[in-house]
């Protein structure tokens, strides 16, 4: 028996032992972003903002801090500049979720054997329009980026690509592949599902991933493209412990307690509560498809039933444009409506901030530009966890350098190969 088969065995016996603690779901999700050494209880109650300011770290010193930590776990260095300029890019876009505090887990997944640090993705199979690609237990954001390749291949092929990811580890922000898609005057459309945190729809116990979608088209040439970007859960769980590390509340209708009671504090959902599904049965619904959908199609499972394998189960698709319509007259028509719907009058009660209404994917343009300029703002608390991995910042609190402009060295934009 291989090391990876006894591996995986060792893995379904725990999860075996751990089904009457699920019932009730008493454990910290497996790509949790509280560090899994903690006892999620260790922050204490939300009961205000922490009051401390962010720490701006230059886009580039966090991108090498990054790729530092992961190939001291054992990364080879173009592997971890790819993976950490990868989360890199989702702070810099204001997805901070899916930024370098996933570094805590990542480095906690490679030392419990989850991810294997040296595996580089391989393409297991194409038929006609479609492929597979193995994350061998790898970074998912290796995956990601094969699957990308691979999609824009079959596209240009056969008008379009179909490919899923198996063996795939954390995946990071789904937008980030999409969007390479639409930059290369296609549309994207990615959605995986991952281990249970959302109950379903009328209920309160586990039994769906938070199971994120990502869908993107392009504007015009030079224009961000449009980039839905969500999770099928009223919040990501990277999002609620953003908001356990600051001590804040966060709104209603978002989780329950253990209890299966409505709470606005995020320590609820860490001892023993469930996140709940936007738009209450619509996106109950999606769910359920990308759990049936991108969980069997991946070989990963459906999350919630015996066999699944603790991975993202993804799907990726890329639509050539050209096969339909000129792409050039795609692209001014989608630019059309998307300066129209910028020009649209604010609701009266509505609040829509200095910049007025805004088309997917333009709010992380701008906080990309602003971070740029600007630097990436972490938590205090989340400075000093990357100051405790091995690699990372010398001393919690240690200063950083000023800001740097993008011609000194700022990291890479989603339209450069960051790998």
């Amino acid at each position: 028996m291989t090391r990876g088969e006894n591996r995986n065995r060792e893995r379904n016996r725990n999860r075996d032992e751990d089904d009457d603690d699920n019932a009730t779901a008493q454990r910290t999700p497996s790509w949790s972003t509280v560090p899994t050494g903690r006892a999620p209880g260790d922050n204490g109650p939300a009961d205000g903002a922490d009051e401390v300011a962010p720490v701006a770290v230059p886009a580039d010193e966090l991108v090498e801090i990054a790729a530092r930590v992961l190939a001291t776990a054992g990364s080879p260095e173009p592997a971890a500049r790819a993976v950490g300029s990868s989360l890199v890019e989702s702070d810099l876009v204001g997805h901070d979720s899916h930024g370098v505090r996933r570094l805590v887990p990542y480095v906690d997944a490679v030392h419990s054997g989850m991810i294997d640090p040296s595996a580089d993705p391989v393409l297991r199979r194409r038929h006609r329009a479609t492929a597979v690609v193995d994350g061998r237990r790898g970074f998912g954001q290796l995956a990601a980026r094969l699957a990308v390749t691979e999609a824009r291949q079959l596209a240009d092929e056969y008008g379009v690509g179909v490919v899923t990811i198996g063996n795939c580890n954390h995946i990071g922000r789904l937008g980030e592949y999409v969007q390479l898609l639409a930059e290369a005057g296609m549309v994207g459309l990615a959605f995986c599902n991952i281990n249970p945190t959302v109950a379903p729809y009328g209920g309160r116990e586990r039994r769906l991933g938070t199971n994120p979608f990502a869908w993107s088209a392009p504007r015009a040439e030079g224009r961000p493209p449009v980039v839905v970007d969500f999770a099928t859960s009223a919040i990501a769980e990277g999002k609620l412990a953003l908001s356990l590390a600051r001590r804040e509340r966060v709104g209603t209708g978002l989780l329950v307690d253990a209890d299966g009671r409505g709470s606005t504090d995020p320590h609820d959902f860490y001892t023993g509560g469930a996140l709940l599904p936007f738009g209450q049965h619509k996106g109950y619904g999606l769910s359920v498809m990308i759990e049936i959908v991108g969980g069997l199609l991946s070989g990963a499972g459906v999350s919630s039933l015996p066999g699944y394998d603790n991975t993202n189960g993804t799907v990726l698709v890329a639509v050539d444009i050209g096969t339909f319509l000129p792409v050039a007259e795609f692209r001014t028509r989608s630019e059309g409506f998307c300066r129209l719907l910028g020009d649209t009058a604010p609701a009266v009660d509505g609040d829509p901030g200095p910049d007025g209404v805004l088309v997917p994917g333009e709010k992380e343009a701008l906080t990309r530009a602003a971070r740029i300029s600007d630097g990436v703002p972490l938590a205090p608390s989340t400075w000093r966890e990357l100051a405790e991995l091995p690699g990372g910042p010398e001393l919690p609190g240690t200063s950083v350098p000023h800001p740097r402009s993008r011609a000194e060295g700022a990291a890479p934009s989603s339209q450069e190969d960051r790998r």
